[in-house]
């Protein structure tokens, strides 16, 4: 079964939940991000976190 959760936060793209299971990831301030934009923003804050030290 396939159900349209929300969209996300990110870039719009439609998140679906599939057989109980969230096609994205739910951010500290509730928001929805796929798993694209999630691992991108990822990405960014590792390597500004890797820059400070």
């Amino acid at each position: 079964m396939k159900e349209l959760v929300g969209s996300c936060s990110v870039c719009g793209r439609e998140i679906y939940c599939h057989d109980g299971f969230l096609n994205g990831i739910v951010n500290e301030d509730k928001t929805i991000s796929c798993f694209d934009c999630h691992e991108e923003l990822k990405g960014k804050r590792d390597r500004s976190s890797a820059n400070e030290t």
